[in-house]
């Protein structure tokens, strides 16, 4: 049995070819990955590769073709209010004031709870986003940060287990995209709920995320590589960019997303059974030396990764 919060083993989401005799179209396939309790997990990669199908699955809106995903050791069959999704494009009610609509959601969460306790807990969430002098305005009076800002009060008033993030920041502008991530990382930290978020925005990953999965371009896509974050936090956008780390990640994640997203696609797979994304450790990235070590899996633990191991000729320690 599987320790992981979530896990994802061997999927894929294959579409119809254009006649009866054209192949089928798989957009990703082999994808594995794990999360763990109270993680910031950001996938990055190009249009096309699959990244809203895996969110929308994880959200019991969409299913794979082939492969499991389940959630403390349960199937993920359908929509649960253990999970809850912050859309690009704000969904929220328009006929609802902000209050109401995170309202909405809490009263759906715990429908024992009194109006007085339902209002006083929404009103909670609607300050920590700094919306609690537009509380009465509908979203057609607000604007699109504000409304933005909603919806991601309302995802986590209801305290959902697992955060479902997809590019909730995309249509924003810079200044107010800065604010609203300010924003969720102090939600986040207070909570510690578990977050999978996609984003194209390689500085949002690195400021938000523990660690961050690449994929290579569809179709045919799948998660190569896990990179984790070793910057301390809390994380504040104006002083992660002199720590001597970020330059390195952010070097690395640009290469991958303009050379080695592409290069990878076309290589075959390896292993026999489970792959999760390779782990690389940003610190080592560096005048660095890669070579690979699969240990195999012993069946009293969990299914190993392949790991790539660095062997730098000099590391500079931040």
């Amino acid at each position: 049995m599987s320790h992981a919060f979530v896990e994802v083993q061997k999927a894929a989401k294959r579409f119809p070819g254009a006649s009866k005799e054209a192949e089928p179209l798989t957009v990703f396939e082999n994808i594995s990955f794990q999360l763990k309790k109270g993680e910031f997990v950001c996938i990055i990669g190009h249009s096309g590769c699959g990244k809203s199908t895996i969110m929308n699955a994880l959200a019991g809106l969409d299913q794979f073709s082939e492969g499991s995903m389940v959630m403390e050791n349960k199937e993920i069959s359908g929509p649960g209010l253990e999970r809850g999704v912050v859309f690009q494009n704000y969904s929220l009610l328009p006929w609802l004031t902000a209050l109401e609509n995170v309202r909405f959601g809490v009263r759906a969460r715990w429908k024992g709870w009194s109006d007085r306790e339902v209002t006083d807990h929404s009103m909670k969430y609607l300050e920590m986003v700094g919306l609690k002098e537009v509380v009465d305005r509908k979203p057609s009076q607000l604007s699109g940060g504000m409304r933005q800002r909603v919806s991601i009060a309302r995802a986590f008033a209801t305290k959902p287990k697992l955060l479902l993030l997809d590019e909730p920041f995309g249509a924003l502008d810079a200044l107010t995209r800065g604010v609203i991530q300010d924003e969720l990382i102090k939600i986040w930290s207070k909570d510690q709920q578990t977050v999978f978020m996609i984003t194209h925005d390689v500085d949002e990953a690195i400021l938000l995320a523990d660690r961050i999965f690449l994929m290579t371009n569809g179709p045919q896509a799948r998660i190569a590589e896990a990179v984790e974050i070793d910057l301390p936090r809390p994380r504040q956008r104006a002083s992660i960019v002199k720590h001597p780390h970020f330059y390195k990640i952010r070097n690395y994640l640009v290469d991958f997303l303009v050379n080695r997203s592409s290069e990878l696609r076309t290589q075959e797979f390896d292993g026999q059974g489970l792959r999760y994304p390779t782990p690389v450790n940003p610190v080592q990235l560096e005048d660095a030396e890669a070579t690979t070590d699969s240990p195999p899996a012993s069946p009293a633990t969990e299914p190993q990764e392949n790991l790539v191991k660095f062997t730098p000729k000099e590391v500079r320690h931040g």
